[in-house]
């Protein structure tokens, strides 16, 4: 099979990258990425010579490069995880964000529409997606996926615009889709602009650690690779036309994964006391529109798939952190120019 990847040079498409061709080494892989700032080919220097990898260098919001690829590279099926996807940069700049994640998935779908036509339904479209569509929940309940869309940032909203254009396609134009929404994910290879690499990052240079309000925002964190075993699963099991939310099972709030990973840090790197990391934490102004809390129901895929998470929020961090450390030159790669004055802009 021929599969195209978007985005996957990014986090979760770098990830999903390496997972496929280990698992599948007989289909050729084709990752298809604009390399924005978070795109990183580093990512993928373990599978660059692989005979079944592809890179192709495309815009999501140029129809005639993605045209190009589906015909050089035989696409038969797509897993779509391209993406603007942080919400302090949609909220600040929303615009590449209704470009990229609505037209973007608009050309995506067109393009696979026009090329395998009377055979649509043999060919499988993969469309990853956010728990961020759902809104904010209360201190009790979880999303499923009978939970209505309430986007509370430009970055959720053009999410749940490219999932409602998938989900059409399915019913209008008969298309064989399974979109998933996906909690909060963590692990090697994140820029460091999220969580827990801007955490470990800023411990290591002793910058201050920025805490939105008061540290109570609830997540529910899944380890990316379980991420890339449940995306698999869906491709290849999931019927056509359904919704798939996948979860870690593992809500903490902001302040204590906070503190939980400085004293982690603390402990690898023998800190105590004043210069405890616990020491950087600096609560900021909060987020305008900041949801409160997230938690996913992952029954349905748990049930139907037979998926369930294989790390625990503790197992999955102690990895990431140990990557993070080990990992020192691609961080100062990442982190140098686009990143420090993002960050200065933001935190100051």
């Amino acid at each position: 099979m021929n599969l195209l990847i978007t985005g996957g040079a990014g986090f979760i498409g770098a990830n999903l990258v390496l997972h496929w061709l280990r698992n599948h080494p007989d289909d050729v892989v084709i990752n298809f990425d604009a390399m924005t700032y978070a795109g990183n080919l580093e990512n993928l220097q373990e599978v660059k010579t692989h005979q079944n990898y592809r890179f192709v260098l495309g815009d999501l919001r140029k129809p005639l490069e993605i045209e190009k690829a589906f015909t050089e590279h035989n696409v038969e099926a797509v897993i779509h995880l391209a993406a603007e996807s942080h919400v302090d940069r949609s909220i600040h700049g929303p615009a590449e964000f209704i470009e990229t994640n609505i037209t973007g998935t608009f050309n995506l779908l067109e393009t696979a529409r026009k090329f395998w036509g009377a055979e649509m339904s043999a060919h499988r479209f993969l469309h990853v997606s956010t728990d961020e569509v759902y809104g904010s929940l209360g201190s009790e309940g979880k999303f499923s996926e009978s939970t209505a869309y309430a986007p509370n940032s430009p970055y959720s909203a053009s999410k749940a615009a490219s999932d409602h254009l998938v989900r059409a396609w399915h019913h209008t134009y008969k298309m064989n889709v399974v979109t998933t929404n996906c909690s909060n994910n963590y692990g090697p290879f994140q820029f460091p602009e999220k969580l827990l690499p801007l955490l470990i990052n800023n411990c290591l240079q002793n910058l201050p650690i920025p805490v939105y309000g008061d540290g109570k925002n609830i997540r529910d964190w899944l380890f990316v690779e379980d991420h890339c075993e449940a995306l698999d699963r869906v491709f290849h099991q999931g019927v056509s036309g359904e919704v798939y939310n996948i979860g870690g099972a593992n809500e903490w709030s902001n302040i204590d994964i906070v503190r939980f990973v400085c004293k982690e840090l603390d402990r690898e790197l023998g800190r105590s006391g004043d210069d405890s990391c616990e020491k950087l934490i600096n609560f900021v102004t909060d987020r305008p529109g900041h949801d409160r809390r997230y938690a996913i129901d992952a029954e349905k895929i748990e049930t139907a798939l037979k998926w369930t998470p294989r790390y625990s929020f503790e197992q999955g961090l102690s990895k990431t952190i140990r990557w993070y450390l080990d990992h020192q030159d691609w961080v100062k790669n990442v982190t140098s120019g686009t990143y420090q004055d993002y960050y200065e802009r933001q935190y100051g």
